[in-house]
């Protein structure tokens, strides 16, 4: 299995999920901007999207966007879903919250069109992030127990950071939390983002 991955960009949440399911993985990292993998293969042979992560199975099948590839991580490892039976479907409504909610906004603050474009992004943000905290009931966003969601939740907390947005402080001790997890900890070394 290969994740084709950026350091540092979205895909390090699917870095740090493949590790909490302690699946053997080959890590391949792409070039976003030349659209080169780190060993010459053009990268848009392998995902015509052009942007990070495609997971290549075993069997050759590929798996691209988060959502798609932390349900399927999520799927092979029960103890990353959230417990009952409404388990999967509340973890798949949090993944397309980050996704849509979060995530995206971040594009319009990496690359705005304006300075007017850029701030309401950010208030967006800082939104989405007090209703997150608003809901955390433990140490995770489903209780005690991380699952895949809480990985990308941390990537949108290390971007956050990385643009000086102020995050609540439940998210605070939540990303510090989480930067404590040896499947955190080993992805963000493989990523030489140690002291992220």
């Amino acid at each position: 299995m290969k994740l084709y991955m950026a350091p540092g960009a979205c895909s390090l949440a699917d870095h740090i999920a493949l590790h909490e399911a302690k699946m053997e993985f080959e890590r391949v990292k792409v070039d976003t901007k030349t659209k080169q993998t780190e060993h010459g293969e053009d990268y848009m042979a392998i995902n015509p999207k052009g942007y990070v992560p495609t997971l290549e199975l075993d069997d050759g099948q590929r798996l691209t966007e988060n959502i798609a590839i932390l349900s399927w991580v999520a799927q092979r490892t029960p103890a990353l879903v959230p417990p009952g039976d409404m388990g999967p479907v509340r973890l798949l409504e949090m993944l397309a919250f980050i996704s849509t909610e979060i995530h995206k906004q971040f594009g319009r603050i990496f690359k705005p069109s304006s300075e007017a474009e850029a701030e309401a992004a950010r208030q967006k943000i800082a939104t989405r992030f007090d209703f997150l905290a608003s809901t955390l009931t433990g140490d995770y966003l489903f209780g005690q127990s991380a699952t895949v969601a809480d990985a990308y939740l941390f990537v949108m907390l290390l971007w956050a950071k990385r643009v000086k947005l102020d995050v609540p402080a439940a998210l605070q001790q939540f990303g510090e939390r989480m930067k404590a997890r040896p499947a955190v900890e080993l992805a963000l070394k493989h990523e030489g983002l140690e002291t992220a």
